[in-house]
C-alpha cells in the first residue's frame, strides 16, 4: 500500500510546523481577534468608530526576491516583504490594516526554514499593527523542485467610504514628499539578479560596508505607522512598486493634474547606482523605486509638519498637466 508520505506529503511534518509557529502567530493578535489558532478560518470583530465603513483587500507576493533568499539560504526577511507589499497598498486607500493571511507552497516542507519565514511574517504584522489570523501550507512535490517555495499574502483593512478615492483631495500646488525605501523592496529582482550576474558580483561583496546579499534582501519598509500618525495631514499616498514613480504616482492624480519631480532631489542608495551600470535611466525609473518607497501628497500648509514628523523630504509638486515630468 502507498501512503501520502510515500507520495511526498508528510502530514506529521505539517502538524509539527503548526505547533512551531503558534507563538509567532499569537504574538500578532490584537484585541479584535476572536478565538485562537487551529479552527477552519480566522475570525476578527469589526472595529467601532466608523461612520460609513468599507472593507478593503490587497494581495501580493515577493516575486523573484525569493530566488535570492533560497539561493542564499536566508529566510528571515521575506516574511516582512510579504506583509509590506500588501499593507502598503491598503494605506494608499486610507484603509487601516486589520488582519493578514499567508499561503506557503513548497516541494517538501522544511520546518525550520518555513518557521523562519512565518516569524518574519509575524514581525511584519506587528509593524503593520495587524493580526496574522490564518494561513495555509501546501506540500506539492509535483509542482516545486528541491528547496523551492512560493509565498502569497492577503491583507484586509477598513476605511471610511468617502476617504478611499484620494484623487479628489489632490490639487495643484500640493507638495510631493518622498518617504525613503529600505532598498529595492520587492520589485525588479529579475532585472537586478541579471545585472548582478553580469557584473560578476558575489553575495559577500561589500556595498557601503554591508554584504551584497544583505543589501538585496533588506526587507521592504512598512509605512503603516507613518500613515496612522500623519493621515490627517495627507491628501494622497502612492506606493512606489513595479513601474516606479512614473507609473505609480499618476494613480492618485485627478483629471488635468500631473507632477513635476526634480531627479536631483531623489536620494538614491548605492545599490541602484550599481544596477544602473547595465540599465539605462528610463528603464531604471520605470522598474525600481530608486530609493522612494512611498510618496505623500500634502497641502503646502501641512508640508513643514509632515517633514518634521517623518524622515521624508520634498521631491516635487502637483502641477497642471498629465503624468510625471522628471526635470
Amino acid at each position: 500500500m502507498i501512503s501520502y508520505k510515500d507520495a511526498g506529503v508528510d502530514i506529521d511534518a505539517g502538524n509539527s510546523f503548526v505547533e512551531k509557529i503558534k507563538p509567532y502567530v499569537k504574538s500578532t493578535f490584537t484585541p479584535l481577534v476572536l478565538g485562537g489558532i487551529g479552527s477552519f478560518s480566522g475570525a476578527i470583530k469589526l472595529p467601532s468608530g466608523y461612520k460609513n465603513p468599507a472593507i478593503l483587500g490587497a494581495t501580493d507576493g515577493v516575486g523573484t526576491k525569493l530566488r535570492l533568499a533560497i539561493d542564499a539560504n536566508k529566510f528571515d526577511t521575506v516574511g516582512q516583504d510579504l506583509v509590506a507589499m500588501c499593507v502598503n497598498d491598503l494605506i494608499c486607500n486610507f484603509a487601516t490594516p486589520l488582519f493578514f493571511l499567508d499561503y506557503y507552497a513548497t516541494a517538501k516542507l522544511d520546518i525550520n526554514s518555513a518557521a523562519t519565514v512565518v516569524k518574519g511574517i509575524a514581525e511584519g504584522c506587528k509593524l503593520a499593527q495587524c493580526a496574522l489570523i490564518g494561513g495555509e501550507t501546501a506540500e506539492m512535490p509535483s509542482m516545486y523542485e528541491g528547496k523551492d517555495f512560493d509565498l502569497a499574502g492577503f491583507a484586509v483593512g477598513m476605511a471610511e467610504i468617502d476617504e478611499i478615492d484620494r484623487s479628489k483631495f489632490v490639487k495643484e500646488g500640493d507638495v510631493l514628499i518622498a518617504l525613503p525605501s529600505s532598498g529595492l523592496h520587492s520589485n525588479g529582482f529579475s532585472l537586478a539578479r541579471r545585472v548582478v550576474s553580469e557584473l560578476g558580483l558575489k553575495f559577500d561583496d561589500k556595498i557601503e560596508g554591508r554584504a551584497l546579499i544583505d543589501v538585496l534582501l533588506e526587507p521592504t519598509r512598512i509605512y503603516v505607522s507613518d500613515f496612522l500618525r500623519l493621515k490627517d495631514k495627507i491628501n494622497a499616498l502612492a506606493h512606489i512598486t513595479g513601474g516606479g514613480l512614473v507609473e505609480n504616482l499618476p494613480r492618485v492624480f485627478p483629471e488635468g493634474l500631473g507632477a513635476k519631480i526634480e531627479k536631483s532631489a531623489i536620494k538614491t542608495p548605492e545599490i541602484f547606482k550599481i544596477i544602473a551600470q547595465k540599465v539605462n535611466e528610463e528603464e531604471m525609473m520605470r522598474t525600481f523605486n530608486m530609493g522612494v518607497g512611498m510618496v505623500l501628497v500634502v497641502s503646502k500648509e501641512n508640508a513643514s509638519s509632515v517633514l518634521a514628523d517623518s524622515n521624508g523630504y520634498i521631491i516635487g509638486e502637483i502641477v497642471k498637466g498629465k503624468g510625471v515630468e522628471l526635470v
